[in-house]
């Protein structure tokens, strides 16, 4: 006859491996736990950016209000991030922001390749009739402190965004559906959200998932979110500081020059910017091919940053 403990065996089993799989607690659970602590630390985070920008009579949307705000904002998810790590026994470069790598020569790749297409992308639509550059907005030593403070802003905007969305998001559905299942998750979530913005309800949010798709192929071919870093903060930073048109229905008060669209949607964007224009999607089918060319081998994730022994209790091991 068997024992009690023998005969309770297999129910312990089930139980334990509805929390507990192969990496560790199974990645639902710690999504939960991660969007658990993310809602309110970012109830309470933006709580604190109003009363700050409200004590300092600052604008949320002028150069200092911005950075600020995107600062704060950065620096939470951050904290929310690496609270992750020591409850999972992982380093924050797990989730793709591995500090050694910080502004390497991929960044500054990703941010030359960026903004020359987005230069290639507006000669074309000035060559279509629908877009004129204007003339210089700022002059002096005004085009350096803003061209420097909207450089510091939209890196910090690219990180918020990138980090959110294909930072432990990513990682954690990668360890759970596998990386394509995780990619096309997380670029829908990030597509669908910027149906949101000014100017959504086109084709602006379908371009930002196929964007997202585009930079997971480049996560996945170098192993990290640098690249896409550069990418992000330069092209935002071209749009909308250098060249002064919308971005994501969204524009600058401060620009280098005061280009002006005109001309039907389908090549200007609308009120969302070139971003939601068909050339632009063009450029990123040019960019997928040209980065699955470019870019050799499987860097994400690393196999290492798979297990976390600190979730399962089978483990011996201590951290």
């Amino acid at each position: 006859m068997n024992s009690s403990s023998e005969i309770l065996r297999p129910t312990d089993t089930v139980r334990f491996n509805i929390f507990l799989g192969p990496n560790g607690l199974r990645a639902g659970w710690r999504l939960l736990i991660f969007f658990a602590i993310l809602l309110p630390v970012g109830y309470g985070t933006f709580r604190l950016i109003d009363a700050a920008l409200n004590l300092l009579h600052l604008d949320n949307a002028s150069t200092l209000g911005t950075v600020i705000s995107t600062g704060t904002t950065a620096f939470a998810l951050l904290l929310v991030s690496w609270i992750m790590t020591r409850i999972e026994g992982r380093s924050i470069g797990a989730y793709g922001v591995p500090w050694r790598r910080a502004f390497c020569l991929q960044f500054w790749q990703g941010a030359a390749i960026s903004l020359v297409s987005l230069t290639a992308l507006l000669f074309v639509l000035r060559l279509a009739g629908a877009l004129s550059f204007g003339s210089l907005a700022l002059h002096g030593v005004d085009i350096w402190k803003y061209g420097t403070s909207w450089a510091v802003v939209f890196f910090l905007v690219a990180f918020i965004e990138d980090f959110l969305y294909r930072g432990y998001l990513l990682f954690t559905l990668t360890t759970g559906i596998g990386f394509y299942a995780a990619a096309i998750v997380s670029s829908l979530w990030m597509g669908g959200m910027h149906y949101l913005n000014p100017g959504g309800h086109g084709l602006g949010p379908v371009i930002t998932t196929v964007y997202c798709l585009v930079t997971c192929l480049v996560i996945r071919r170098t192993g990290d979110l640098w690249m896409p870093f550069g990418i992000h903060a330069a092209w935002d930073w071209g749009i909308t500081f250098v060249y002064g048109v919308p971005s994501g229905g969204q524009l600058t008060q401060q620009h280098l020059l005061s280009a002006q669209l005109h001309g039907p949607a389908w090549l200007t964007g609308g009120t969302y910017g070139p971003e939601a224009s068909w050339p632009n999607l063009a450029l990123l089918v040019i960019w997928g091919c040209f980065f699955s060319v470019w870019l050799r081998g499987v860097k994400y994730p690393n196999p290492a940053a798979g297990s976390a022994a600190i979730l399962d209790p089978r483990s011996k091991q201590k951290r």
